[in-house]
């Protein structure tokens, strides 16, 4: 008996099957890379819009009624608090890359910092503001830029 061509079919049988697993492998890294950055693309908007939103509203009550001291810091916590802010910071916390946390970590406290201003009464456009603002502006740049490096983005040149 001629085992040649036995031996020839079952060799190509074997390196077809290799060939597909390691194809389908490839196939499975590359989803499971493209799953992971769209998971990160959306917990970094969520991050950034909480932040804007936080600071939107924190804003909005410092710049109403002069109410007492306890209700003012109340009102400036709770507009915070109502953002998910905190949520979307854990979230940052369980798929970000060390860079991108610590960024948005200062960015958050940069925020935070804000508030505590506003809940002690310091009013918006004043000149204890001015700095406050400031740092969070350059913290936030900061952070969009990790994240956009992250995510394979290029600089946008405009901040």
């Amino acid at each position: 008996m001629d085992w040649m061509p036995l031996l020839s079919t079952l060799a190509g049988a074997v390196i077809g099957i290799t060939a597909t697993l390691v194809a389908d492998r490839n196939r499975w890294r590359r989803e499971e890379v493209r799953h992971a950055l769209e998971v990160r693309r959306e917990v970094y908007t969520e991050f950034v819009s909480a932040l804007k939103t936080a600071g939107e509203e924190m804003r909005a009550v410092a710049l109403g009624d002069h109410m007492s001291g306890s209700a003012r810091d109340a009102a400036v916590r709770e507009a915070v608090r109502g953002t998910g802010i905190y949520t979307a910071s854990e979230r940052l916390w369980l798929v970000g890359p060390p860079q991108v946390v610590a960024a948005g970590n200062d960015a958050f406290h940069r925020l935070r910092a804000i508030r505590d201003a506003y809940a002690r009464g310091v009013a918006v456009g004043s000149a204890e503001e001015t700095p406050l603002i400031a740092q969070r502006r350059t913290a936030m740049a900061q952070m969009r830029r990790v994240m956009r490096e992250d995510l394979g983005i290029g600089p946008l040149g405009i901040e």
